[in-house]
């Protein structure tokens, strides 16, 4: 059986059409596109449609640090002391605390416009960093988290095994995250085990960084993934600040992206996470690898990690995508914004992507990350097209930033505008999550999330 969506306007793969008829199978998979149809007995959409966001870069208990960490520090303050202080937090975390936190953020990302999430998950063991009887537990109660909130979820259980290069030895507050090759493979296997059979739920494998993993552990954690799937996404934190890219160089004589891709086979399947500091000629590899740049502008300048080289990258037809990290702001429209305005700070000129007289920045913006996002997280989205998942968002027209826009003109405005309510309606795998902007629950999912945080912060 199929249900039928019709909007007036509709962003597909071939550009905007008017009067889109969308058939849903039951499997949530859209099963024909029409354009220049009419509606008929089908659902009216209340608004233009657009491809939903991927979130390509999560850490779900960061989301309860928000705000925490806006103190005057000690000069010099970094991202390395702003690691002490997440360091410090997460020890009171239970795997209650974990879930609650989760699934208030995925319905938070939901009513925002994204759709779909890859869960860098790295928070492993107890507070003194001694496994569950389960070992797997965190990571099925992230899994049961989107699944109650109705998120499309990649999950990328993190293997992560020195405190720095070379093997360094970890420090106490990275005990909740250690592996060994072997625990973490048995880790990845189950978790496997637990989106198996979920149509919105797949595993990737995530080796935390260069820093986190030895060479050997790092090919280990990728033949892991391997034998269960070859064709999972892989991803890597790299190069987010100079202090890593001086300890890689001194450890290797490489920059870290540059030694990723001259030892490992990067391609298609990988994401680089932030990739913040690479010289010209990473930049050119990069994008020629068909991997993914990870964006996460609001995280990045929470964190004061610097800018990523985004012109010289897209001229060469690198693949980006956004993605939340910790939630210092949960808006793929935000994140979008800032990516151009980090640019245009840097630059001192206006509409730095936009390569061409009249592009529209935004829908550039928006149709590389919705792509890159896709090809980042291994699902079949991004885009409104038969064979692909129904996720979508209806946008709307009656916040005052969208009035009257048409076409790219939207997603111009929904980016760049003073928009305090883009979305209208959300759809997952064919299943409505978010309805006039509310999701079904956000009242319970509150009231836990406000316990928790009155136990953590008192």
């Amino acid at each position: 059986m199929t249900t039928s969506y019709f909007a007036e306007s509709a962003l597909l793969p071939s550009g905007w059409a008017a009067n889109v008829l969308f058939e849903v199978d039951g499997a949530g998979l859209i099963a024909k596109v029409s354009p220049r149809a009419e509606a008929g007995g089908a659902e009216r959409l209340r608004g233009a449609v657009i491809p939903g966001m991927p979130n390509l870069h999560s850490h779900a208990f960061q989301r309860a640090m928000t705000g925490l960490t806006e103190k005057g520090g000690p000069q010099g303050d970094s991202f390395w002391s702003w690691r002490k202080l997440m360091y410090g937090f997460l020890e009171n975390l239970t795997p209650d605390d974990i879930e609650v936190i989760a699934v208030q953020l995925y319905i938070e990302m939901l009513r925002a416009g994204y759709t779909s999430v890859s869960e860098f998950h790295y928070l492993h063991h107890d507070s003194l960093g001694r496994p569950y009887a389960n070992p797997a537990e965190i990571g099925e109660r992230i899994a049961a988290a989107a699944q109650h909130a109705g998120m499309a979820l990649t999950l990328l259980p993190v293997f992560y095994a020195h405190g720095g290069f070379n093997g360094a030895a970890p420090t106490t507050g990275q005990r909740r995250f250690i592996n060994s090759s072997a625990s973490f493979g048995r880790i990845l296997e189950s978790l496997a085990g637990t989106v198996k059979g979920n149509p919105i739920q797949r595993i990737g494998v995530a080796p935390h960084s260069l820093r986190a993993v030895t060479p050997e552990e790092l090919r280990a954690a990728v033949a892991a993934m391997d034998a269960i799937d070859r064709q999972a996404p892989i991803h890597i934190h790299a190069a987010e600040q100079q202090k890593e890219v001086d300890d890689c160089l001194a450890w290797s004589g490489s920059r870290p992206v540059a030694w990723l891709l001259e030892h490992m086979p990067v391609d298609a399947r990988w994401c680089l996470v932030h990739a913040t500091h690479m010289d010209a000629n990473e930049t050119k590899a990069l994008a020629r690898s068909g991997a993914v740049a990870g964006l996460c502008p609001t995280t990045e300048g929470d964190l004061g990690d610097g800018f990523f080289n985004a012109a010289a990258y897209l001229r060469a037809s690198g693949k980006i995508g956004i993605g939340g990290d910790s939630h210092a702001a949960v808006d793929p429209f935000l994140e979008l914004r800032l990516f151009e305005y980090g640019q245009r700070l840097r630059l001192e000129r206006r509409n730095v992507l936009a390569f061409a007289i009249g592009d529209s920045l935004g829908g550039q913006l928006y149709r590389s990350a919705c792509a890159g996002g896709a090809q980042a997280l291994g699902q079949n989205i991004g885009q409104l097209a038969a064979g692909f998942r129904a996720d979508w968002v209806v946008l709307n027209g009656d916040d005052p930033a969208l009035a009257e826009q048409r076409g790219d003109g939207l997603l111009d405005a929904a980016i760049f505008g003073p928009v305090r309510a883009p979305v209208r309606d959300v759809m997952v795998g064919g299943q409505w999550r978010v309805r006039d902007g509310q999701h079904g629950g956000s009242e319970a999912s509150l009231q836990r999330y406000r316990a928790v945080m009155k136990r953590l912060l008192h």
